[in-house]
């Protein structure tokens, strides 16, 4: 954990219609003091999202060779490279020769995310998948964050139910290709 770093928790409903992914999860993110809200919500929607045996959150901000999130399977081999917020192209490069699979997931605006990585190298980038939300989620729902968190996250036809503290939100979650 990174010093400073402030200890959020969630306990987390998970049921993802679309994969047929349903468990309980209970979370312990580490928020650095650099790290704002909407990123850091980003990062555990992408674990709730991506929910499958392996993941792990990696050492956040201050792991410079890992992603935001990771799966592994059970040799230990990485498996997933899940990238948030507005990673370089060469971050992207990097993952996507570590692992099977590349994905990122932004709170920010996806056109503009991808418009910095044309005509940079990424390893098969047309394999890489682009995930964000509606405009404005991602900052509304990180709003009613606190350090002790309850949360329920539906997903049915690509559309995200978020339950968050008692207040629900909804968005759709968009695709794009990184190309």
């Amino acid at each position: 954990m990174a010093a400073g770093a402030t200890i959020h928790t969630f306990e987390v409903q998970l049921a993802d219609v679309d994969r047929g992914v349903y468990d309980e999860l209970s979370l312990r993110v580490a928020r650095h003091p650099s790290e704002t809200g909407a990123f850091m919500l980003t990062r555990v929607l992408a674990y709730c999202l991506e929910y499958t045996e392996g993941i792990a959150f990696s050492e956040g901000i201050s792991a410079t060779d890992e992603p935001a999130v990771l799966v592994r399977d059970l040799t230990g081999s990485l498996t997933a490279w899940i990238e948030v917020g507005a990673p370089d192209a060469e971050r992207l490069h990097l993952g996507s020769r570590q692992a099977d699979r590349t994905v990122v997931y932004t709170h920010r605006d996806p056109v503009k995310v991808a418009a910095a990585w044309t005509g940079k190298r990424i390893h098969r980038a047309d394999a890489i998948a682009l995930y964000s939300f509606d405009p404005g989620f991602v900052e509304d729902a990180a709003e009613l964050i606190e350090r002790r968190n309850t949360m329920t996250v539906s997903v049915t036809e690509r559309h995200l139910y978020l339950e968050l503290n008692g207040a629900t939100r909804s968005s759709d979650i968009h695709e794009r290709g990184v190309d």
